[in-house]
């Protein structure tokens, strides 16, 4: 028996990097269905092919929209939830936006852009948790927010981006401990530095070999979407604890 046998999953930046190798490794553990959420329709539609050649027992759905309008939520909450027969189990806060790269510092940061990347990294999972917590409250399961170490530490030149991850760990304490007791568990992951192209776009001076292949990281996830995880509720998780090793280790050295 797979992990994930029979269940319902919608994840969102889900046509590429993280998004994409977790809805394969979804679909491998037995999904019923997944529901990947990005902007652009042609990228969103190979990888739909790609995770179906995958699972073929599993029912993919590939919704184009931008996350940042919350009318398109509507849309996105409404078209799932019709394929689905109304039953969501798993919901993945994935998509992310960095903003401008070069990142400017705040002094600098125009206001359209830093309401861009506000409403994409936080304002849109605030939306899809509300939206899909009814159809998540009926049968139970798991909200999974994909955070950074940019919400723990203010770096210079993260702007927009680390505010909003700020913003993303608030939100996910308050919304875990709002549902503490309901069959719903809120938790959030940290994946660490990966090969992806916003990563790529964010450090583009940096070398991205040294970044782990987001394939690596899906272990915290699988985890945190089944039954094993039951009672966690609340938690911040490292996909790769040997960062935390590294950081801890630097500043013992500093000490």
């Amino acid at each position: 028996m797979s992990r994930l046998d029979g269940k319902y999953a919608l994840i969102t930046g889900g046509s590429q990097g993280l998004g994409l190798q977790l809805a394969l490794v979804f679909a491998r553990q037995g999904t019923a269905g997944i529901a990947i959420v990005a902007r652009h329709r042609e990228q969103l539609q190979a990888a739909r092919e790609l995770i179906q050649a995958a699972a073929p027992q599993t029912q993919v759905l590939a919704i184009a929209a931008d996350v940042s309008q919350p009318q398109k939520i509507e849309r996105v909450v409404a078209t799932t939830l019709d394929a689905f027969q109304g039953r969501l189990d798993i919901l993945v806060n994935n998509a992310s936006t960095i903003g401008l790269s070069p990142m400017p510092f705040l002094l600098d940061y125009p206001l359209a852009e830093f309401h861009r990347v506000l409403n994409t990294n936080l304002i849109a999972p605030f939306l899809l948790i509300k939206k899909f917590l009814p159809a998540i409250v009926d049968r139970g399961g798991s909200i999974i927010n994909v955070t950074s170490d940019a919400g723990v530490t203010g770096y210079p030149g993260w702007g927009a981006y680390g505010i909003s991850k700020f913003g993303l760990e608030g939100l996910s304490q308050t919304w875990a401990a709002e549902l503490e007791g309901s069959n719903v568990r809120v938790n959030w992951v940290d994946p660490g530095n990966m090969n992806t192209a916003m990563h790529r776009a964010a450090e583009p001076d940096e070398d991205p070999s040294q970044w782990a292949d987001p394939q690596d990281v899906t272990e915290i996830f699988i985890y945190l979407a089944s039954d094993e995880s039951q009672a966690v509720n609340g938690q911040r998780f490292q996909a790769q604890p040997e960062e935390v090793d590294d950081v801890e280790a630097a500043e013992a050295a500093i000490a």
